[in-house]
């Protein structure tokens, strides 16, 4: 029995990711991550019933991304725990960028939330992955828009009062941006943990878009259709990520609704990819004691 952590897992992507996990004949035990523990208590309910999974087998706890004392606290809590092994993390939650405001710790609530939360709830659980662990980050296909975008900088991402748009989609680049450097910080410590990026494509029934919704007339649908994914063909991928042998076996991959396909040119800026590092090491207050003390000290 391995264990696996989603965040973001009472609804959607990560519901559905849950269940197609639940029901691949593995032998796992879901940490639904949520921020609303009795919506998660609904949908925990709700996959007991779909998948016929044991309910001593999937856990709700409580976690608010946008909060890093939360993030704190919900590791705490995670490792006092009699769970079996942690296997996977997958970082799914997220929010769209019609939200605005800042996070309980001052930061711009985008970044912070679809970031700076799951960069340290990583971090801090790297400590507890079993040997041969994976890490799924979720992404999107907006971190290359139409258009393109610029990397600002860290430090600008996380202050709320900067004059910049593109929030959502700068936030999805800095997924991948973490995913990239993480991945390439593990291999240099030779530890079996592979971290690897989704991007579920533009999935109008779920809950992120719901921001967006009048957005969405048949013909926006029909000049995006290139970019639109399938919540059931999107989630089975995202669950591939921690079933499927493949993934155990390749790191820093970007799988764009089930292809493996390179991402955008700027997502592998290495500079970029440090700069974010570094200043979300700096913003979350990471210590070396609560991870692998090189991920902190920069060697």
């Amino acid at each position: 029995m391995n264990t696996v952590v989603i965040t973001g897992a009472n609804s959607g992507l990560g519901y559905e990711c849950a269940k197609n996990i639940l029901m691949s004949g593995g032998e796992y035990h879901i940490v639904m991550a949520c921020r609303d523990s009795e919506k998660a208590r609904v949908a925990q309910t709700a996959l007991v019933n779909e998948t016929g999974a044991d309910s001593k087998n999937i856990h709700v706890m409580e976690l608010d991304l946008s909060s890093l004392q939360s993030v704190r606290d919900f590791s705490k809590e995670f490792m006092a725990r009699s769970l079996p092994p942690l296997y996977a993390v997958v970082c799914n939650a997220g929010i769209a960028g019609t939200r605005s405001g800042k996070t309980v710790d001052g930061y711009e609530l985008v970044f912070g939330t679809n970031h700076l939360g799951h960069f340290l709830l990583t971090n801090l659980l790297l400590p507890s992955f079993t040997e041969k662990g994976r890490i799924a980050v979720v992404s999107s296909d907006m971190h290359n828009p139409p258009g393109g975008i610029s990397y600002p900088g860290a430090n600008v991402l996380a202050d709320p009062e900067a004059d910049i748009g593109n929030r959502y989609p700068l936030s999805k680049l800095c997924n991948l941006y973490f995913t990239y450097a993480l991945s390439r910080k593990l291999a240099d410590l030779k530890k079996p943990i592979t971290v690897n990026a989704l991007n579920p494509g533009l999935m109008p029934e779920t809950n992120l878009s719901a921001g967006y919704k009048g957005r969405f007339t048949k013909e926006y649908l029909e000049s995006v259709k290139d970019m639109m994914g399938s919540l059931s063909e999107s989630s089975k991928a995202l669950a591939a990520m921690v079933t499927e042998p493949y993934f155990g076996t390749v790191t820093a991959k970007y799988n764009d609704r089930g292809r493996v396909v390179p991402s955008s040119e700027l997502s592998y800026n290495i500079e970029n990819q440090n700069d974010l590092w570094e200043t979300s090491v700096r913003l979350t207050g990471l210590k070396s004691r609560e991870t692998f003390p090189e991920l902190v000290n920069g060697k």
